[in-house]
């Protein structure tokens, strides 16, 4: 899936010393990597530890527990990557594990074993295995009769014995088909898979002699930590929203809301209305890179087709954030970060290896996405554009997953080896730490 054209050169900061995953993520993209020392880098339990990670993963009132995913280290090489390919030391007093945390640092959120530190996904026995599900919206919670065939008020304890009745597929087929955010728990994944596809190719365009205009369609965490990230390394942005669908952060916290959208241009259009699509398609056809992260059902009912755009505007890039991609029947499916992170096997993962059904972190797919996102989009750009991408919360953990595994797939063995090098090594583990830096909301 090479995005950038033969014998594209990368070279990375002076004085950088990435990882290995960096390398991966632009030799996925094609470039060709200028020589650089690459790092051993810090032990990437010690970089779970340090960054906060670890300790959003354990049982409330628990010890924190190291996951043996290496998501801190592939969120630090993420960083990397993209400031590689941005050719600036982008958000230099940050690392990308930080950005893992930085929202539960603000909101205050802890460990809570089975519930997510958020508080709205669980971790739930069925009959036959165990499933994730997000009660994220309110209107979710008056979708639970008709999905259980049976009145549980607003009780997460009224629920629980009614899935231990139901089997998993059936709960699953159901609950997607009535929008709800449900997922199967159980699966540890062993087959690699991309964290980004390129899903339709137009004609590109020479680069222009300027930083790249960006529309920004993207609302809550992923989209708007990427637009967040192509700001930082010089982009214009500007961020679309809707007169009656505004942004779900905005209902949360104005200091993290402030700091993924501080600098950004804003507009607000009745997208309901034909003139209020007719705006958005000028906005996008100004634009050289457009961010989304919409089902692409949400789109199209507007008439705006990612393909017919790319097609119509040589050299604009499309990046496309999903749940689970844009295929269907995946792409009614609804997903946010928690349950994206159970649905690609962390949870799995760690009663693998602990005996304990666990959340991994504060909706861990999201900033992950959001940075992989922000290396794919910028690489298009600068290869001339012409690129409908996708990354979906989903894939983009389970290619974390999958492209660190330990040998023979041993979660138990690395688990018990990390925990013994935290002992052994006297490593601290830090709660969530804000960046410097961050505002009120717009």
């Amino acid at each position: 899936m090479p995005i950038f054209p033969p014998r594209f050169r990368i070279a990375f900061p002076a004085g950088a010393r990435p990882g290995p995953y960096a390398g991966k993520l632009l030799d996925d993209l094609g470039a060709e990597l200028e020589p650089v020392a690459t790092a051993t880098g810090d032990h990437p339990a010690r970089r779970a530890a340090e960054s906060g990670l670890m300790s959003l993963t354990g049982a409330a009132g628990g010890p924190p527990l190291v996951c043996p995913v290496p998501l801190a280290s592939c969120a630090d090489d993420t960083l990397d990557a993209f400031r590689a390919v941005a050719r600036t030391d982008v958000l230099p007093a940050t690392s990308g594990s930080q950005l893992l945390t930085e929202r539960a640092a603000i909101l205050g959120r802890q460990r809570n074993g089975g519930l997510s530190p958020g508080g709205h996904c669980r971790l739930l026995p069925t009959l036959d295995g165990m499933i994730g599900l997000n009660l994220a919206r309110d209107d979710d919670w008056e979708l639970l009769a008709a999905w259980l065939q049976t009145d549980v008020g607003q009780d997460w304890q009224a629920i629980a014995p009614v899935l231990e009745t139901r089997a998993t597929g059936s709960l699953l087929e159901r609950g997607r088909m009535l929008g709800l955010a449900v997922v199967d728990a159980a699966s540890v994944p062993v087959e690699p898979c991309d964290w980004v596809k390129l899903t339709h190719r137009a004609a590109p365009a020479p680069r222009i002699a300027r930083s790249p205009r960006v529309l920004d369609l993207s609302s809550l965490w992923a989209g708007p930590l990427c637009s967040h990230l192509w700001q930082a390394a010089g982009a214009e942005v500007t961020r679309v929203e809707s007169t009656r669908r505004p942004d779900g952060a905005r209902s949360g916290s104005r200091e993290f809301f402030g700091l993924m959208n501080q600098g950004k241009r804003e507009v607000t259009l009745d997208l309901h209305t034909p003139a209020g699509r007719h705006q958005l398609h000028q906005l996008i056809q100004q634009a050289d890179i457009v961010l989304e992260g919409s089902r692409p059902r949400a789109l199209r009912q507007m008439s705006i087709i990612a393909e017919e755009m790319l097609d119509a505007s040589p050299g604009l890039t499309w990046v496309s954030i999903t749940g689970y991609g844009r295929q269907e029947p995946q792409g009614n499916w609804i997903a946010y970060g928690d349950d994206a992170g159970v649905a690609a096997g962390l949870s799995a993962i760690m009663h693998e290896a602990t005996g304990e059904w666990l959340f991994c972190g504060d909706a861990i797919a999201d900033p992950l996405t959001g940075m992989h996102a922000a290396v794919a989009g910028w690489a298009s750009w600068l290869a001339g554009g012409g690129h409908l991408l996708e990354l979906s919360l989903e894939q983009t953990v389970r290619h974390c997953i999958t492209a660190t595994a330990p040998e023979g797939n041993d979660y138990r063995g690395r688990q018990a080896r990390w925990s013994r090098y935290l002992e052994d090594n006297a490593v601290a583990t830090r709660a969530p730490r804000r960046r410097r830096g961050s505002t009120s909301a717009h």
